[in-house]
């Protein structure tokens, strides 16, 4: 009896209960016009910010499910400078970092393009530009071979491993992948959200690549998001969901890999998984249209070109208090030049000391 979903007779021939999902299609599509309406009301530098602040939220969260735990700055810098943004003080950045914004901007800028086994090797070598994941030396821009056995998803100690899922023999990727790849670029009637759900777990359980085989899984589903939205711009992150949700997903993916070629519950948990990064974006809406009406408040007050570097980095949201001593550390000056600074922002009323005090003391934006 098969195991796994891929060696069912009918394979690829998915189905599902479009009734039953009905109601979760018809919240999302919802969700998604008034996100969408919303955005091209505020205007083009607000809809930049929006986008580069989500793009960086989906680096960095899609590498975390993978537990790969990614530099902030490096990325918010690697994404600066394909964006054509300014971002003061960038730092340098390493090429890992570089590979996976490369992957999801061309994955989202270029949604409408074709996507080929070259593309896909394209991204896969961005996100190994060493030949290495790790330590370990990978097959880099090709499909797996299976030299080391068969490709399993495994967890727990060595010598008492699970192992989950088990994909389909190397041998079979070449017919399986021109299979995948007609129906992605194909255009036909299925709903586009419904497909990009569907092509993150077709892609996801072919498994073609020796590694990285979720981060391009995701990367395929954003990239479907982005044709069903009909803009390349991201104003909510999916990596960013499953992160919170990544128990879950590996859960419902196992569920679905080792179930039939109903993928009903599948289909549902990635709506609702989608419903809710769509209402998690509000949040990022609001915190760009907050700095908007922030700079617009303040646009005739005076301020240094230190004190605009450190409220731009507290707007942006940066972790923890600020400390003399913090403000002192990002302008790179002394800390009786950052104890006047802060005063004289306080005495502006852009900035008011904390409710702690004495060694605590710190200061938040009026």
């Amino acid at each position: 009896m098969p195991r796994y979903v891929h060696e069912l007779p009918e394979w690829p021939s998915f189905h599902w209960d479009a009734e039953a999902l009905a109601p979760a299609l018809a919240k999302v599509h919802e969700l998604q016009g008034h996100l969408l309406g919303r955005m091209v009301a505020v205007g083009f530098d607000l809809r930049s910010e929006a986008n580069f602040r989500t793009m960086a939220t989906d680096v960095l969260r899609t590498s975390e499910i993978e537990g790969e735990v990614l530099d902030p700055a490096q990325v918010r810098s690697s994404l600066a400078r394909r964006l054509g943004m300014d971002v003061s003080g960038t730092p340098k950045v390493d090429r890992n970092v570089d590979g996976v914004v490369e992957m999801l901007l061309d994955a989202t800028r270029n949604c409408n393009d074709k996507l080929t086994a070259d593309r896909l090797f394209g991204w896969h070598a961005a996100l190994f530009p060493t030949g290495r994941s790790g330590m370990l030396k990978v097959l880099v821009g090709q499909w797996r071979d299976d030299s080391t056995g068969p490709m399993q998803v495994v967890s727990g100690a060595m010598g008492r491993e699970k192992v989950h899922y088990q994909a389909p023999a190397a041998k079979l990727l070449k017919r399986e992948m021109t299979a995948f790849l007609k129906w992605v670029n194909a255009k036909d009637s299925l709903d586009p959200l419904l497909k990009a759900g569907l092509g993150h777990f077709w892609f996801v359980t072919l498994h073609p690549f020796e590694d990285g085989n979720g981060r391009m899984a995701r990367a395929v589903a954003d990239m479907l998001l982005a044709r069903a939205d009909g803009s390349p711009q991201r104003f909510y992150s999916m990596s960013a969901q499953i992160r919170n949700e990544r128990k879950k997903y590996y859960d419902i993916l196992e569920r679905s890999q080792r179930g039939t070629l109903d993928v009903t519950e599948w289909l549902a948990w990635f709506l609702a998984c989608l419903q809710r990064a769509l209402v998690a974006s509000e949040e990022t809406l609001a915190s760009v249209l907050g700095k908007h009406r922030f700079w617009q408040t303040h646009a005739r007050t005076v301020l240094n070109p230190r004190q605009v570097n450190v409220l731009g980095k507290m707007l942006d949201g940066f972790e923890g208090n600020l400390t003399s001593g913090k403000y002192a550390k990002l302008t790179k000056t002394s800390q009786d030049t950052a104890a006047r600074d802060l005063t004289d922002l306080v005495a502006k009323k852009v900035l008011k000391k904390g409710k702690a005090g004495g060694r605590s003391t710190h200061f938040v934006l009026v």
